[in-house]
Protein backbone atom coordinates (compact mmCIF):
# COMPACT_ATOMS: atom_id res chain seq x y z
CA UNK A 1 0.00 0.00 0.00
CA UNK A 2 3.02 2.31 0.51
CA UNK A 3 4.55 1.72 -2.86
CA UNK A 4 5.28 4.48 -4.84
CA UNK A 5 6.29 5.23 -8.50
CA UNK A 6 7.26 8.13 -11.24
CA UNK A 7 3.92 9.54 -12.77
CA UNK A 8 3.80 12.60 -15.13
CA UNK A 9 1.01 13.98 -13.65
CA UNK A 10 -1.15 17.45 -15.41
CA UNK A 11 -0.58 19.07 -12.20
CA UNK A 12 2.68 17.28 -10.10
CA UNK A 13 4.46 20.46 -10.79
CA UNK A 14 3.21 22.07 -6.94
CA UNK A 15 4.40 18.40 -5.36
CA UNK A 16 7.40 16.70 -4.74
CA UNK A 17 6.93 12.98 -4.54
CA UNK A 18 4.89 10.97 -6.56
CA UNK A 19 1.25 9.43 -5.58
CA UNK A 20 1.25 6.81 -3.75
CA UNK A 21 0.23 3.63 -5.78
CA UNK A 22 -2.79 2.96 -4.01
CA UNK A 23 -4.03 6.88 -3.74
CA UNK A 24 -3.58 6.09 -7.42
CA UNK A 25 -5.69 3.46 -7.90
CA UNK A 26 -8.38 4.83 -5.36
CA UNK A 27 -8.97 8.19 -6.67
CA UNK A 28 -8.70 6.87 -10.24
CA UNK A 29 -12.33 7.16 -11.83
CA UNK A 30 -11.04 6.42 -15.88
CA UNK A 31 -12.42 2.36 -15.20
CA UNK A 32 -16.15 3.71 -15.74
CA UNK A 33 -15.94 7.03 -16.54
CA UNK A 34 -14.44 6.19 -20.02
CA UNK A 35 -17.97 5.83 -21.55
CA UNK A 36 -18.50 9.48 -21.79
CA UNK A 37 -15.49 9.81 -24.24
CA UNK A 38 -17.69 10.86 -27.10
CA UNK A 39 -19.29 13.58 -24.87
CA UNK A 40 -15.49 14.81 -23.90
CA UNK A 41 -14.65 14.94 -27.28
CA UNK A 42 -17.58 16.29 -29.02
CA UNK A 43 -17.30 19.18 -25.41
CA UNK A 44 -13.12 19.68 -26.43
CA UNK A 45 -14.35 20.05 -30.25
CA UNK A 46 -17.06 22.86 -28.94
CA UNK A 47 -14.16 24.17 -27.14
CA UNK A 48 -11.33 24.14 -29.28
CA UNK A 49 -13.77 26.23 -32.03
CA UNK A 50 -14.56 29.12 -29.35
CA UNK A 51 -10.67 29.11 -28.16
CA UNK A 52 -10.39 29.49 -32.38
CA UNK A 53 -13.18 32.06 -32.45
CA UNK A 54 -11.97 34.52 -29.68
CA UNK A 55 -8.38 34.29 -31.68
CA UNK A 56 -6.74 32.13 -29.04
CA UNK A 57 -6.11 29.10 -31.00
CA UNK A 58 -4.98 29.77 -35.13
CA UNK A 59 -6.78 28.35 -37.79
CA UNK A 60 -4.18 25.32 -38.05
CA UNK A 61 -4.36 24.97 -34.61
CA UNK A 62 -7.57 23.97 -34.49
CA UNK A 63 -7.52 21.92 -37.52
CA UNK A 64 -4.61 19.87 -36.04
CA UNK A 65 -6.59 19.50 -32.76
CA UNK A 66 -9.89 18.69 -34.01
CA UNK A 67 -8.38 15.76 -36.54
CA UNK A 68 -6.15 14.63 -33.32
CA UNK A 69 -9.64 14.28 -31.58
CA UNK A 70 -11.74 12.37 -34.64
CA UNK A 71 -8.67 9.94 -34.92
CA UNK A 72 -8.68 9.36 -30.80
CA UNK A 73 -12.80 9.08 -31.59
CA UNK A 74 -12.08 6.26 -34.30
CA UNK A 75 -9.33 4.51 -31.84
CA UNK A 76 -11.89 4.35 -29.17
CA UNK A 77 -14.70 3.26 -30.81
CA UNK A 78 -12.40 0.24 -32.38
CA UNK A 79 -10.97 -0.76 -28.68
CA UNK A 80 -7.73 0.32 -29.88
CA UNK A 81 -6.79 3.16 -27.20
CA UNK A 82 -4.82 2.40 -24.24
CA UNK A 83 -6.48 3.46 -21.11
CA UNK A 84 -4.11 4.26 -18.42
CA UNK A 85 -4.94 4.75 -14.92
CA UNK A 86 -1.60 6.93 -14.01
CA UNK A 87 -3.78 9.62 -15.80
CA UNK A 88 -7.35 9.17 -13.72
CA UNK A 89 -10.08 10.09 -16.12
CA UNK A 90 -11.48 9.97 -19.58
CA UNK A 91 -10.18 13.59 -19.67
CA UNK A 92 -6.89 13.40 -19.30
CA UNK A 93 -6.42 10.20 -20.88
CA UNK A 94 -7.79 11.84 -23.76
CA UNK A 95 -5.81 15.08 -23.48
CA UNK A 96 -2.48 13.69 -22.78
CA UNK A 97 -2.63 11.46 -26.23
CA UNK A 98 -3.79 14.18 -28.08
CA UNK A 99 -0.47 15.86 -27.10
CA UNK A 100 1.58 12.92 -27.62
CA UNK A 101 0.01 12.24 -30.87
CA UNK A 102 -0.07 16.09 -32.46
CA UNK A 103 2.69 17.59 -30.13
CA UNK A 104 2.57 20.87 -28.19
CA UNK A 105 -0.51 22.25 -29.60
CA UNK A 106 -2.36 19.84 -27.85
CA UNK A 107 -1.42 21.48 -24.09
CA UNK A 108 -3.40 24.63 -26.02
CA UNK A 109 -6.99 22.28 -25.67
CA UNK A 110 -7.13 23.19 -21.89
CA UNK A 111 -6.94 26.96 -21.97
CA UNK A 112 -9.71 28.73 -20.68
CA UNK A 113 -11.50 25.15 -19.02
CA UNK A 114 -10.79 22.98 -15.99
CA UNK A 115 -11.82 19.30 -15.64
CA UNK A 116 -14.36 20.84 -13.23
CA UNK A 117 -16.44 22.26 -16.06
CA UNK A 118 -15.42 20.15 -18.29
CA UNK A 119 -16.80 16.76 -16.50
CA UNK A 120 -19.87 18.94 -15.42
CA UNK A 121 -20.75 19.76 -19.32
CA UNK A 122 -19.72 15.54 -20.55
CA UNK A 123 -22.14 14.53 -17.19
CA UNK A 124 -24.99 16.77 -18.97
CA UNK A 125 -24.42 15.72 -22.50
CA UNK A 126 -24.49 11.86 -21.59
CA UNK A 127 -27.43 12.10 -19.32
CA UNK A 128 -29.59 14.41 -22.20
CA UNK A 129 -29.18 11.81 -24.91
CA UNK A 130 -29.98 8.78 -22.47
CA UNK A 131 -33.46 10.73 -21.06
CA UNK A 132 -34.10 10.85 -25.47
CA UNK A 133 -33.64 7.12 -25.46
CA UNK A 134 -35.16 5.98 -22.21
CA UNK A 135 -38.22 8.56 -23.96
CA UNK A 136 -38.47 6.73 -26.94
CA UNK A 137 -37.90 3.44 -24.97
CA UNK A 138 -41.60 4.56 -23.00
CA UNK A 139 -43.35 5.59 -26.75
CA UNK A 140 -42.05 1.76 -27.75
CA UNK A 141 -44.22 0.57 -24.29
CA UNK A 142 -46.74 2.71 -24.89
CA UNK A 143 -47.64 1.59 -28.12
CA UNK A 144 -47.11 -2.16 -26.87
CA UNK A 145 -49.77 -1.15 -24.46
CA UNK A 146 -52.14 0.51 -26.96
CA UNK A 147 -52.15 -2.49 -29.46
CA UNK A 148 -53.03 -4.72 -26.51
CA UNK A 149 -55.63 -2.63 -24.95
CA UNK A 150 -57.05 -2.75 -28.69
CA UNK A 151 -56.70 -6.26 -28.93
CA UNK A 152 -58.56 -7.00 -25.96
CA UNK A 153 -60.71 -3.84 -25.36
CA UNK A 154 -63.63 -6.05 -25.00
CA UNK A 155 -62.39 -8.42 -22.43
CA UNK A 156 -63.68 -8.44 -19.15
CA UNK A 157 -61.89 -9.38 -16.06
CA UNK A 158 -62.41 -8.05 -12.22
CA UNK A 159 -61.31 -5.18 -11.87
CA UNK A 160 -59.32 -5.02 -7.87
CA UNK A 161 -59.24 -3.15 -4.86
CA UNK A 162 -57.37 -4.34 -1.82
CA UNK A 163 -57.00 -7.09 -4.29
CA UNK A 164 -60.38 -8.26 -3.44
CA UNK A 165 -63.17 -8.52 -6.19
CA UNK A 166 -64.78 -5.16 -6.69
CA UNK A 167 -66.41 -4.05 -10.13
CA UNK A 168 -65.90 -5.66 -13.93
CA UNK A 169 -63.18 -3.63 -15.88
CA UNK A 170 -62.15 -4.53 -19.15
CA UNK A 171 -58.71 -5.85 -19.78
CA UNK A 172 -57.85 -3.26 -22.42
CA UNK A 173 -59.10 -0.53 -19.60
CA UNK A 174 -56.62 -1.63 -17.28
CA UNK A 175 -53.53 -1.63 -19.56
CA UNK A 176 -55.49 2.05 -20.84
CA UNK A 177 -53.97 2.57 -16.73
CA UNK A 178 -49.86 1.51 -17.31
CA UNK A 179 -49.99 3.52 -20.31
CA UNK A 180 -51.00 6.91 -18.23
CA UNK A 181 -48.42 5.84 -15.74
CA UNK A 182 -45.92 6.08 -18.58
CA UNK A 183 -47.39 9.19 -19.84
CA UNK A 184 -47.00 11.04 -16.92
CA UNK A 185 -43.10 9.56 -16.30
CA UNK A 186 -42.74 10.67 -20.15
CA UNK A 187 -43.55 14.26 -18.88
CA UNK A 188 -41.02 14.01 -15.89
CA UNK A 189 -38.30 13.37 -17.72
CA UNK A 190 -39.23 16.01 -20.94
CA UNK A 191 -39.05 18.20 -18.13
CA UNK A 192 -35.88 17.64 -16.19
CA UNK A 193 -34.07 17.04 -19.82
CA UNK A 194 -34.84 21.13 -19.97
CA UNK A 195 -32.80 21.56 -16.78
CA UNK A 196 -29.94 19.05 -18.05
CA UNK A 197 -29.89 21.22 -21.33
CA UNK A 198 -27.89 24.47 -19.92
CA UNK A 199 -24.02 24.47 -20.73
CA UNK A 200 -21.68 24.96 -17.89
CA UNK A 201 -18.68 24.78 -20.20
CA UNK A 202 -16.36 28.27 -19.61
CA UNK A 203 -17.07 28.08 -16.13
CA UNK A 204 -13.53 26.61 -15.47
CA UNK A 205 -12.60 25.40 -12.10
CA UNK A 206 -15.49 27.62 -9.97
CA UNK A 207 -14.43 31.27 -10.62
CA UNK A 208 -14.88 31.55 -14.66
CA UNK A 209 -11.71 32.42 -16.33
CA UNK A 210 -10.00 35.70 -17.61
CA UNK A 211 -9.80 34.56 -21.11
CA UNK A 212 -12.18 36.29 -23.59
CA UNK A 213 -14.18 32.92 -23.86
CA UNK A 214 -17.35 32.87 -25.45
CA UNK A 215 -20.03 30.76 -23.68
CA UNK A 216 -23.19 31.43 -25.49
CA UNK A 217 -21.11 30.08 -28.80
CA UNK A 218 -20.06 27.01 -27.42
CA UNK A 219 -23.18 26.16 -25.71
CA UNK A 220 -25.10 26.64 -29.62
CA UNK A 221 -22.39 24.30 -30.70
CA UNK A 222 -22.93 21.46 -28.05
CA UNK A 223 -26.95 21.78 -28.87
CA UNK A 224 -27.40 23.81 -25.28
CA UNK A 225 -30.27 25.92 -24.52
CA UNK A 226 -27.28 28.51 -23.03
CA UNK A 227 -25.00 28.43 -20.96
CA UNK A 228 -25.25 28.33 -17.13
CA UNK A 229 -25.45 31.53 -14.94
CA UNK A 230 -23.34 31.09 -12.19
CA UNK A 231 -20.00 29.72 -12.11
CA UNK A 232 -20.02 28.59 -8.52
CA UNK A 233 -22.90 26.84 -9.06
CA UNK A 234 -22.06 25.49 -12.71
CA UNK A 235 -19.31 23.17 -11.31
CA UNK A 236 -20.62 21.84 -8.13
CA UNK A 237 -24.95 21.35 -9.35
CA UNK A 238 -25.82 17.73 -9.51
CA UNK A 239 -29.63 18.54 -9.29
CA UNK A 240 -29.34 17.19 -12.87
CA UNK A 241 -28.12 13.46 -11.94
CA UNK A 242 -30.44 13.71 -8.72
CA UNK A 243 -33.93 14.55 -10.65
CA UNK A 244 -33.55 12.02 -12.89
CA UNK A 245 -32.69 9.67 -10.60
CA UNK A 246 -36.18 10.61 -9.17
CA UNK A 247 -38.28 10.49 -12.40
CA UNK A 248 -36.29 7.34 -13.13
CA UNK A 249 -37.47 5.50 -9.40
CA UNK A 250 -41.48 6.94 -10.29
CA UNK A 251 -40.79 5.18 -13.82
CA UNK A 252 -39.41 1.92 -11.63
CA UNK A 253 -42.16 2.50 -9.20
CA UNK A 254 -44.54 1.79 -12.28
CA UNK A 255 -43.27 -1.00 -14.09
CA UNK A 256 -42.78 -3.08 -10.84
CA UNK A 257 -46.35 -2.67 -10.17
CA UNK A 258 -46.96 -4.01 -13.44
CA UNK A 259 -44.73 -6.80 -12.88
CA UNK A 260 -46.28 -7.59 -9.31
CA UNK A 261 -49.89 -7.62 -11.77
CA UNK A 262 -47.95 -9.99 -13.96
CA UNK A 263 -46.66 -12.33 -11.83
CA UNK A 264 -49.90 -12.81 -9.98
CA UNK A 265 -52.00 -13.43 -13.17
CA UNK A 266 -49.78 -15.62 -14.68
CA UNK A 267 -49.68 -17.57 -11.27
CA UNK A 268 -51.82 -20.85 -11.51
CA UNK A 269 -54.49 -19.46 -9.02
CA UNK A 270 -55.42 -16.47 -11.44
CA UNK A 271 -54.63 -18.02 -14.65
CA UNK A 272 -55.51 -14.56 -16.35
CA UNK A 273 -52.40 -14.26 -18.74
CA UNK A 274 -49.57 -16.81 -20.36
CA UNK A 275 -46.20 -15.42 -21.16
CA UNK A 276 -44.24 -16.06 -23.79
CA UNK A 277 -41.90 -19.30 -22.94
CA UNK A 278 -38.81 -16.88 -23.89
CA UNK A 279 -39.27 -14.44 -21.06
CA UNK A 280 -39.43 -17.17 -18.30
CA UNK A 281 -37.29 -19.75 -17.09
CA UNK A 282 -38.15 -23.21 -15.69
CA UNK A 283 -36.83 -24.25 -11.83
CA UNK A 284 -33.79 -26.98 -11.41
CA UNK A 285 -35.92 -29.10 -9.50
CA UNK A 286 -39.47 -28.32 -10.50
CA UNK A 287 -39.81 -29.72 -14.47
CA UNK A 288 -43.52 -28.43 -14.11
CA UNK A 289 -42.60 -24.77 -13.22
CA UNK A 290 -42.35 -21.71 -15.82
CA UNK A 291 -41.28 -18.82 -13.38
CA UNK A 292 -41.96 -15.25 -14.73
CA UNK A 293 -38.71 -14.21 -13.89
CA UNK A 294 -38.67 -11.17 -16.03
CA UNK A 295 -41.21 -9.38 -14.29
CA UNK A 296 -39.63 -10.58 -11.21
CA UNK A 297 -36.25 -9.09 -11.71
CA UNK A 298 -37.92 -5.71 -13.72
CA UNK A 299 -39.94 -5.47 -9.43
CA UNK A 300 -36.51 -6.55 -7.64
CA UNK A 301 -34.41 -3.85 -10.26
CA UNK A 302 -36.63 -1.03 -8.72
CA UNK A 303 -34.62 -1.49 -5.41
CA UNK A 304 -31.80 -1.04 -7.10
CA UNK A 305 -32.64 2.30 -8.98
CA UNK A 306 -34.23 3.61 -5.55
CA UNK A 307 -30.54 3.19 -3.96
CA UNK A 308 -28.85 5.35 -6.54
CA UNK A 309 -31.26 7.90 -5.91
CA UNK A 310 -30.48 7.71 -2.42
CA UNK A 311 -26.87 7.54 -3.05
CA UNK A 312 -27.04 10.76 -4.96
CA UNK A 313 -28.64 12.65 -2.07
CA UNK A 314 -26.26 11.06 0.00
CA UNK A 315 -23.34 12.20 -1.97
CA UNK A 316 -24.47 15.89 -2.38
CA UNK A 317 -26.40 16.65 1.14
CA UNK A 318 -22.89 17.96 3.01
CA UNK A 319 -20.55 19.67 -0.18
CA UNK A 320 -20.06 23.35 0.40
CA UNK A 321 -19.11 25.14 -2.37
CA UNK A 322 -17.94 24.31 -5.33
CA UNK A 323 -16.85 20.88 -6.62
CA UNK A 324 -15.42 18.61 -4.35
CA UNK A 325 -13.67 15.03 -5.56
CA UNK A 326 -17.17 13.60 -3.51
CA UNK A 327 -18.49 14.65 -7.23
CA UNK A 328 -16.73 11.62 -8.67
CA UNK A 329 -19.36 9.36 -7.30
CA UNK A 330 -22.10 10.12 -9.07
CA UNK A 331 -21.19 9.13 -12.60
CA UNK A 332 -21.14 5.08 -11.54
CA UNK A 333 -24.80 5.74 -9.99
CA UNK A 334 -26.52 7.54 -12.96
CA UNK A 335 -24.50 5.21 -15.35
CA UNK A 336 -26.26 2.11 -13.40
CA UNK A 337 -29.71 3.45 -12.86
CA UNK A 338 -29.74 4.59 -16.97
CA UNK A 339 -28.84 0.75 -18.04
CA UNK A 340 -31.18 -0.31 -15.89
CA UNK A 341 -34.33 1.64 -16.92
CA UNK A 342 -33.70 0.97 -20.31
CA UNK A 343 -32.68 -2.90 -20.17
CA UNK A 344 -36.12 -3.17 -18.60
CA UNK A 345 -38.23 -1.01 -20.47
CA UNK A 346 -36.66 -2.98 -23.87
CA UNK A 347 -38.28 -6.01 -21.71
CA UNK A 348 -41.45 -4.59 -21.44
CA UNK A 349 -41.66 -3.62 -25.12
CA UNK A 350 -40.65 -6.96 -26.32
CA UNK A 351 -42.49 -9.12 -23.86
CA UNK A 352 -46.19 -7.20 -24.01
CA UNK A 353 -46.59 -7.89 -27.21
CA UNK A 354 -46.87 -11.67 -26.86
CA UNK A 355 -48.71 -11.72 -24.07
CA UNK A 356 -51.77 -14.34 -24.43
CA UNK A 357 -55.20 -13.17 -22.56
CA UNK A 358 -56.85 -15.86 -21.29
CA UNK A 359 -60.33 -14.27 -21.64
CA UNK A 360 -62.59 -17.43 -20.43
CA UNK A 361 -60.68 -17.69 -17.13
CA UNK A 362 -60.62 -13.88 -16.43
CA UNK A 363 -64.86 -13.66 -17.26
CA UNK A 364 -65.44 -16.72 -14.70
CA UNK A 365 -63.14 -14.89 -12.58
CA UNK A 366 -65.37 -11.33 -12.89
CA UNK A 367 -68.35 -13.34 -12.47
CA UNK A 368 -67.02 -14.32 -8.52
CA UNK A 369 -66.91 -11.57 -5.45
CA UNK A 370 -70.10 -9.85 -6.84
CA UNK A 371 -68.78 -7.46 -8.90
CA UNK A 372 -71.61 -6.16 -9.93
CA UNK A 373 -73.04 -5.19 -6.72
CA UNK A 374 -72.17 -1.34 -7.46
CA UNK A 375 -74.53 -1.69 -10.38
CA UNK A 376 -77.32 -2.43 -7.92
CA UNK A 377 -77.29 -0.21 -6.14
CA UNK A 378 -77.01 2.55 -9.25
CA UNK A 379 -79.89 1.04 -9.98
CA UNK A 380 -82.02 1.60 -7.07
CA UNK A 381 -80.49 5.49 -7.01
CA UNK A 382 -82.21 5.93 -10.71
CA UNK A 383 -85.42 4.51 -9.39
CA UNK A 384 -85.77 6.93 -6.68
CA UNK A 385 -83.70 5.06 -3.82
CA UNK A 386 -81.44 7.32 -2.06
CA UNK A 387 -77.97 5.87 -1.82
CA UNK A 388 -77.14 4.52 1.79
CA UNK A 389 -80.66 2.89 1.87
CA UNK A 390 -80.10 1.24 -1.78
CA UNK A 391 -76.32 0.51 -0.62
CA UNK A 392 -78.07 -1.43 2.40
CA UNK A 393 -80.38 -3.37 0.32
CA UNK A 394 -77.77 -4.51 -2.01
CA UNK A 395 -75.38 -5.91 0.78
CA UNK A 396 -78.24 -7.96 1.96
CA UNK A 397 -78.98 -8.92 -1.38
CA UNK A 398 -75.55 -9.69 -1.60
CA UNK A 399 -75.56 -11.67 2.10
CA UNK A 400 -78.65 -13.75 0.37
CA UNK A 401 -76.87 -15.08 -2.71
CA UNK A 402 -73.31 -16.02 -0.54
CA UNK A 403 -75.94 -18.45 1.64
CA UNK A 404 -77.58 -19.56 -1.46
CA UNK A 405 -74.29 -19.86 -3.59
CA UNK A 406 -75.31 -17.83 -6.19
CA UNK A 407 -74.32 -14.97 -8.00
CA UNK A 408 -76.61 -11.88 -8.01
CA UNK A 409 -77.47 -12.06 -11.21
CA UNK A 410 -78.94 -15.92 -10.39
CA UNK A 411 -81.47 -14.62 -8.13
CA UNK A 412 -84.64 -14.64 -9.05
CA UNK A 413 -87.10 -11.59 -9.50
CA UNK A 414 -89.00 -12.78 -6.45
CA UNK A 415 -85.69 -13.03 -4.73
CA UNK A 416 -84.52 -10.03 -5.61
CA UNK A 417 -87.65 -8.10 -4.94
CA UNK A 418 -88.20 -9.20 -1.53
CA UNK A 419 -85.52 -6.78 -0.42
CA UNK A 420 -86.92 -4.21 -2.21
CA UNK A 421 -90.09 -3.43 -4.82
CA UNK A 422 -88.46 -1.01 -6.74
CA UNK A 423 -86.56 -3.65 -8.81
CA UNK A 424 -88.18 -4.62 -11.87
CA UNK A 425 -87.23 -7.23 -14.27
CA UNK A 426 -85.12 -4.53 -16.43
CA UNK A 427 -82.88 -5.48 -13.12
CA UNK A 428 -80.61 -8.21 -14.61
CA UNK A 429 -79.67 -5.68 -17.49
CA UNK A 430 -77.58 -4.14 -15.11
CA UNK A 431 -76.45 -7.41 -13.09
CA UNK A 432 -74.88 -8.81 -16.20
CA UNK A 433 -70.95 -8.24 -16.81
CA UNK A 434 -71.21 -6.78 -20.05
CA UNK A 435 -74.23 -4.59 -18.87
CA UNK A 436 -71.73 -3.25 -15.96
CA UNK A 437 -68.37 -2.72 -18.29
CA UNK A 438 -70.96 -0.78 -21.45
CA UNK A 439 -72.49 1.24 -18.06
CA UNK A 440 -69.42 2.83 -17.55
CA UNK A 441 -69.69 5.02 -21.02
CA UNK A 442 -67.80 8.22 -20.34
CA UNK A 443 -64.63 9.90 -20.74
CA UNK A 444 -62.21 7.73 -18.08
CA UNK A 445 -64.77 4.62 -17.91
CA UNK A 446 -63.79 1.15 -18.84
CA UNK A 447 -66.62 0.72 -21.86
CA UNK A 448 -65.31 -1.00 -24.48
CA UNK A 449 -66.40 2.08 -26.64
CA UNK A 450 -64.01 4.71 -24.63
CA UNK A 451 -61.55 1.98 -24.60
CA UNK A 452 -61.24 2.40 -28.18
CA UNK A 453 -61.93 6.28 -28.06
CA UNK A 454 -59.03 6.23 -25.83
CA UNK A 455 -56.74 4.51 -27.96
CA UNK A 456 -57.45 6.82 -30.77
CA UNK A 457 -56.91 10.10 -28.62
CA UNK A 458 -53.59 8.42 -27.64
CA UNK A 459 -52.49 7.82 -31.20
CA UNK A 460 -53.11 10.85 -32.29
CA UNK A 461 -51.06 12.71 -29.60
Amino acid sequence: MSEKKDSAKPWGGRFSEATDAFVERFTASVTFDQRLYQHDIDGSIAHAKMLQKVGILTAAELTQICDGLEAIRKDIAAGRFQWSVRLEDVHMNIEATLTQQIGEVGKKLHTGRSRNDQVATDLRLYVREEIDQVLLLITKVQDALLNLAEREASTIMPGFTHLQTAQPVTFGHHMLAWREMLERDSGRLIDCRKRVNVSPLGAAALAGTSYPIDREYTAKLLGFDGPTRNSLDSVSDRDFAIELAACASMLMTHLSRFSEDLVLWNSVQFKFVDLPDRFCTGSSIMPQKKNPDVPELVRGKTGRVYGHLMSLLTLMKSQPLAYNKDNQEDKEPVFDLLDTVKDCLYAYSEMLPAIECKRDVMYAAAKQGYSTATDLADYLVKKGLPFRDAHEVVGKSVASAISKGKDLSELSLSELQSFSKLITDDVFDVLTLEGSVNARNHIGGTAPQQVLAAIKAARRK
